[in-house]
């Protein structure tokens, strides 16, 4: 997979541009903003590290966990998703351009490997959380025909275009699907977690959705992944209010933990960490140390390829997935 079959760099750089005028704009008033626990452990312990687009980041003492403090309160967030040019423009001319390559690069191998991981759950029910454009349930649809799919997602017009596909909506948050508790063999949520304002209360929740056994499968962004860690405050992937939080692997296996999961398998399968770092380099939008430097412009595609497999397997990579079970008993 290559960066720009999934994201238009210029476009992405225009998307930042309105996110930070809409930051500006939808958050100006300090009211709209509170202090908060890191998100992972629930510890006060705050170091703050940089600033962006008028908000903090900081890593946690305890759990090193990156996040936003002080960070949108819920009701204002909710709007800034709904009502914000940025938001829009990420529909229109972020992903739909490239939702077919990204159906082919990411949301199909993610149903093999769930078709793949649990064939137990095959016949049972199957919610993915913030569903948007349903491309991962259209998928795993095709491996799993007689498994009940629900499309959980509170947007209107994603969940319109979910039903187009033919597929079952809940056009809810996560939090409000109060009747559907032990209902799910299998519950998804992609690139979801470091939006929320507090993401222990979606893990929870999702755990009483889930029937005893039943199976929860996260992706998110590693705060310790290799191209974050090196691009740090520069990082495109690192851009508030939609970015807020940034677990690691130990500090996403805790929170998961205290909700009551048990942990199944987390690794890093992210393959894109050096070509972001190599991107932006060109770009001129970060400036390497020698070392890398050195790397970017003399090092061939094997040498290359063989980093990202060390940065993969060594769990260092910033796109993280945890897959969680609830216990039986």
């Amino acid at each position: 997979m290559k960066e720009q079959e999934i994201r238009n760099a210029e476009v992405h750089k225009r998307y930042l541009e309105m996110v930070r005028a809409d930051a500006a704009h939808f958050f100006s008033s300090p009211e709209s903003l509170e202090n908060v626990a890191c998100p992972a452990c629930g510890t006060g312990r705050f170091r703050p590290e940089f600033d962006k687009f008028g908000f903090t980041y900081g890593t946690c003492g305890q759990c090193r966990t990156l996040y936003v403090n002080p960070r949108p309160k819920v009701e204002p967030l909710k709007d800034f998703y709904v009502n914000s040019p940025s938001s829009r423009y990420w529909v229109e001319k972020f992903f739909e351009p490239v939702a077919e390559a990204r159906r082919e690069k990411i949301f199909r191998p993610r149903a093999a490997y769930v078709a793949e991981s649990l064939p137990m759950l095959a016949n049972g029910m199957i919610g993915d959380i913030g569903a948007g454009y349903g491309l991962f349930l259209e998928e795993l649809r095709r491996l799993w025909p007689r498994a009940k799919l629900v499309a959980i997602e509170p947007s209107p017009n994603m969940a319109k275009i979910c039903r187009g596909k033919g597929l079952e909506v809940d056009e809810a948050t996560i939090e409000d699907l109060d009747e559907r508790d032990g209902c799910f063999s299998l519950l998804t949520a992609f690139e979801l977690l470091e939006h929320l304002h507090k993401p222990e209360s979606m893990i929870s929740k999702a755990f009483r959705l889930l029937l005893p056994g039943g199976c929860l499968l996260l992706s998110t962004l590693s705060g310790e992944g290799f191209d974050i860690q090196l691009m740090w405050d520069k990082s495109r992937s690192i851009f508030p209010p939609h970015h807020l939080n940034f677990l690691n692997p130990e500090s996403l296996s805790l929170l998961c933990r205290n909700s009551g999961f048990l942990v199944k398998a987390l690794d890093t399968p992210g393959v894109l960490d050096w070509q972001i770092v190599e991107g932006a380099a060109n770009r001129s939008e970060i400036t390497l140390d020698r070392f890398w430097s050195h790397l970017n412009l003399y090092a061939d595609q094997e040498c290359k390829g063989d980093l990202q497999l060390w940065i993969t397997k060594h769990r260092l990579s910033s796109h993280m997935q945890i897959l969680l079970q609830r216990p039986i008993k």
